[in-house]
């Protein structure tokens, strides 16, 4: 296994000085050789991202690096098996994190809030306002099915197009459309209360 990894990595490119400049499969091949390097530069490539993503969706940090790690053990284990023509690693890791999300929020677990910054202007009235808000912004969230959950957070939260969070939920870019309509408008539904003060304005 080894000897075919060393090949892979010799095939996908010429060695590089730098590994943070190298490209996703040949690091894969060069972590399942054995090279401790190229593991973390993968980790120090991907981590922050799928770690921010399943933030957003499961809304408690230690639950969310829970996932990423448990994305990373997935991608060691298969690192020996990784074809370097197939699936992009962003977007394999990400649908990764997109299931395992869902698998959690399905067993309903409690959602704590984030921690939230400091807002020195306006006083305390003001602050617990905007506290009050941002609860009411996550409970809608979390309320909505798992997909268009993930499908809003990839598009509105993390800027991906469609067609890339089509790739990352397994669906096509027309389904993940049809999946951030439904959830706008039970976002709206549900927001109206705020909607004003969400959006800077004074009633």
């Amino acid at each position: 296994m080894a000897a075919g990894a060393a090949a892979a990595r010799a095939a996908l490119s010429p060695p590089e000085a730098d590994s943070a400049a190298a490209g996703d499969d040949f690091l894969i091949a060069a972590a399942a050789d054995g090279d401790g390097t190229a593991w973390t530069a993968l980790v120090d490539r991907y981590l922050g991202q799928i770690t921010g993503h399943a933030w957003y969706m499961l809304g408690d940090p230690r639950e969310a690096e829970d996932v990423a790690q448990e994305a990373f053990l997935r991608l060691f284990a298969k690192a020996p098996a990784w074809e370097p023509d197939g699936a992009q690693l962003k977007t394999w890791l990400y649908r990764v994190v997109v299931n395992l999300c869902i698998d959690r929020k399905r067993k309903v677990l409690p959602v704590p809030m984030a921690e939230l910054p400091e807002h020195p202007d306006g006083g305390a009235e003001a602050q617990d306002r905007r506290i009050d808000i941002k609860r009411s912004v996550r409970a809608a969230l979390d309320a909505l099915p798992p997909r268009q959950r993930s499908a809003l957070v990839l598009t509105y939260y993390e800027g991906f197009t469609n067609r890339e969070a089509g790739k990352m939920l397994g669906v096509s870019a027309e389904a993940v459309e049809s999946l951030l309509a439904r959830g706008r408008r039970a976002l709206k539904d549900v927001l109206r209360p705020v909607h004003h003060e969400l959006m800077g304005e004074r009633k």
